[in-house]
C-alpha cells in the first residue's frame, strides 16, 4: 500500500513538473502590431541609437548616431559625411544593425537588422536638413543620407510584456518584407 501511495505521489509530481515546464517553455505569441508598437515606443523615446556596420576585415564597427524620426515601417534615416568610415563600410557591405536602448530607464531595447543604402541626393538632403548642420562647414557638399530598410525587428519592451524566452533568452522577433 505504501509503494502505491509513493508511486501516485511520484506520478503526480512528474505530471505537475511536465505541466509547469510546458507552461514556462511556451513562447507567448505576440502579433506583429504589438511588436511594431512596442518597437516604435522605444525608438521614439531615444534621441540616439547605435549603428553597426562591418569593416573591410569583417570586424563590426559601432557608433552613436542621431536618426531622423522613424516611420511606421521602420525605415531609418541618418545624415553623415560622405567621407566617413560608415559610408565606405556600407558601400562595401550594406548589411547593418541599428540598436536603440536607454539603459538608465531599462524599458527594453530594439535591435533592427536591415540593408543600408547611401543616398547622394542634394534636394532630399536639403529637405531633411537639421538646424545644427548649419554649424558644420560645407555640410551641403559633404553630407549624404543613409537609408536603412529594416528586415527584422527584435524587441524587449517591459511595458508591453515583451520579454525574452526564459530558456533561450531569444527576444520576440518579426521578419519584415
Amino acid at each position: 500500500m505504501k509503494s502505491k501511495i509513493s508511486s501516485f505521489r511520484l506520478l503526480y509530481l512528474l505530471l505537475f513538473l511536465v505541466l509547469v515546464s510546458t507552461k514556462l517553455n511556451a513562447q507567448i505569441s505576440y502579433n506583429r502590431d504589438t511588436i511594431m508598437l512596442a518597437a516604435q515606443e522605444i525608438i521614439e523615446e531615444n534621441t540616439y541609437c547605435a549603428l553597426i556596420t562591418i569593416d573591410s576585415t569583417g570586424q563590426p564597427q559601432v557608433r552613436t548616431m542621431n536618426p531622423f524620426p522613424s516611420n511606421n515601417e521602420l525605415t531609418i534615416w541618418f545624415g553623415t559625411s560622405r567621407y566617413s568610415r560608415k559610408v565606405r563600410e556600407i558601400k562595401n557591405n550594406p548589411k547593418v544593425a541599428v540598436y536603440y536602448a536607454d539603459h538608465r530607464t531599462a524599458k527594453g531595447y530594439v535591435n533592427i537588422s536591415g540593408i543600408a543604402e547611401v543616398i547622394d541626393n542634394k534636394e532630399l538632403l536639403l529637405k531633411m536638413k537639421r538646424d545644427y548642420w548649419e554649424s558644420i562647414p560645407n555640410w551641403q557638399d559633404n553630407f549624404v543620407l543613409i537609408k536603412i530598410v529594416s528586415k527584422s525587428v527584435e524587441v524587449i519592451n517591459y511595458r508591453h510584456h515583451l520579454t525574452n524566452d526564459p530558456k533561450t533568452f531569444k527576444a520576440p522577433l518579426i521578419i519584415l518584407n
